[in-house]
């Protein structure tokens, strides 16, 4: 099983995220678009494991106050376009949580430079400059791990665990 903990967006982001993903499209921004139910910014990537109850046992414990999350900008990491979020010393504290409670309970993940983002389009290939930051904000109140599988040849996000 493959699992990651996340910010699952609100449906006001997910329907602003969908408007910009339209219109990408309309620019002519070819690629493998994210469906929209699939929509969220990793805190962490755990990745392959036998079970998800070691992490889960292990986030009960975070702490954080709710923040609020804006978009800030659109980039790419290579082929992969995504817009990017702020949040403060909210977002910051709440990773920082997630990252300890991991690192204590002997959890690998991922250990990359947090950069807070979304995934739009992968193996994206046209001009993303011209399109504008999207407009959004939400409050983050919790905190999800969820697990990744394909299924009928999709991939398919489901939360496992809230905290």
């Amino acid at each position: 099983m493959r699992i990651f903990v996340a910010v699952v967006l609100s449906d006001e982001l997910k329907k602003t995220l969908t408007g910009t993903m339209h219109e990408m499209k309309k620019a002519g921004i070819r690629g493998n678009y994210v469906p929209v139910q699939n929509l969220h910014m990793t805190l962490a990537f755990i990745g392959e494991t036998i079970s998800a109850e070691p992490a889960k046992k292990a986030l009960q414990n975070i702490s954080f106050k709710p923040f609020k999350l804006n978009f800030s900008e659109m980039g790419c990491f290579g082929d992969l376009l995504w817009t990017g979020m702020k949040g403060k010393q909210g977002l910051s504290a709440a990773v920082k949580s997630v990252r300890d409670a991991l690192d204590q309970a002997g959890i690998d993940y991922d250990k990359k430079k947090f950069v807070p983002h979304i995934t739009l389009v992968r193996k994206m290939n046209g001009n993303w400059k011209q399109i504008p930051v999207p407009k959004g904000e939400m409050t983050v109140k919790k905190i999800s791990l969820m697990k990744s599988e394909v299924k009928d040849g999709r991939r398919v996000y489901t939360e496992i665990a809230s905290f």
